[in-house]
């Protein structure tokens, strides 16, 4: 079982709910980051299409998109705090906007850690606050935790 990226929102558009793949939005601009994200979601097997936005902006021109044309949002949305053009807050407001994303499950995955930063992602009702770690190991754990999101059924 392979994850998949799709880069871009016409590619997103493509995206098909028969292919059986589970579609992941996932807002991170670091190259590194999204490899291993991808690489703990393939080892925990997780069935899933990655799309990714490098910016907060890319993210909520999807969401807008989304909204506007009907597309399925994405199962999961991961989103990092520390993002160029808007912020992970300015994402995760937009996503819990949304008519179509609201009640989708948000994991925050950061290097930034706080506990005023964890208590306002708290307040917009995150899945959980991921602190980036800082090895491979605990990357690798990171792909049980959004497994276990993913398995949970939806409201």
């Amino acid at each position: 079982m392979d994850s998949n990226f799709v880069f871009s929102p016409s590619e997103y558009r493509r995206i098909s709910p028969a292919t059986g793949k589970v579609p992941v939005l996932l807002v991170e601009d670091n190259a590194g980051d999204v490899l291993l994200l991808r690489q703990t979601l393939t080892e925990h097997r997780v069935n899933s299409q990655i799309f990714v936005a490098t910016n907060g902006e890319e993210a909520i021109r999807l969401l807008d998109e989304i909204d506007e044309t009907l597309l399925p949002c994405p199962e999961l949305i991961i989103l990092d705090l520390n993002l160029p053009r808007k912020t992970g807050f300015d994402v995760l407001r937009r996503v819990r906007s949304s008519p179509q994303c609201d009640r989708k499950p948000v994991v925050i995955l950061s290097s930034t850690d706080g506990a005023n930063l964890r208590a306002e992602a708290a307040r917009f009702g995150v899945a959980c606050y991921i602190r980036k770690p800082w090895d491979l190991e605990g990357y690798m754990e990171i792909g049980r935790q959004l497994k276990a999101i993913l398995s949970k059924p939806q409201e």
